[in-house]
């Protein structure tokens, strides 16, 4: 199970959970009433995301909102967290996931460029998420094991 937690990246989870919301989320082109099609100028998918998640009240009197968008975020952010913290070991099973990382980050580029429901905010923080995630895990990850090769102090 540890093997698996090691390779499997975490970032993984909210980008499927957005998959899940943008393909029920709609398409972006309708019909009018004349038969002609009409094509939206946002993603049908940001109604959807700026619906309310959680709802506190404040002290001051005013009402916090989390919207369902946000709520994703912040799951991506933890995961971020937890990642980064994972990319400290040296193994294979971290080399690995730095690479299933990688082809993550590639294919939330091909859905935010090619497809309507990912061009939204949330999804390119997401999508930036996971380049972070390799950029950070790789560079760490070559400080660490630098740091167990050096015999001497020159390295």
């Amino acid at each position: 199970m540890r093997l698996i937690f090691g390779i499997f990246p975490l970032l993984v989870i909210p980008v499927i959970l957005y998959n899940l919301i943008a393909l029920a989320g709609g398409s972006v082109e309708t019909t009018g009433a004349a038969g002609e099609l009409i094509r939206a100028g946002q993603p049908p998918i940001s109604g959807l995301l700026g619906e309310r998640f959680l709802g506190l009240p404040m002290i001051s009197g005013v009402e916090w909102v989390l919207t369902k968008g946000d709520a994703i975020v912040l799951l991506a952010v933890t995961f971020l967290f937890l990642e980064i913290l994972k990319s400290t070991s040296t193994g294979t099973a971290t080399i690995i996931n730095h690479g299933i990382s990688l082809l993550l980050f590639i294919i939330c580029l091909v859905q935010f460029l090619l497809m309507p429901n990912f061009a939204t905010s949330t999804f390119f923080i997401l999508m930036a998420m996971t380049l972070l995630d390799v950029l950070a895990g790789v560079i760490v990850t070559i400080v660490s094991a630098r740091r167990d090769f050096g015999v001497d102090g020159n390295v």
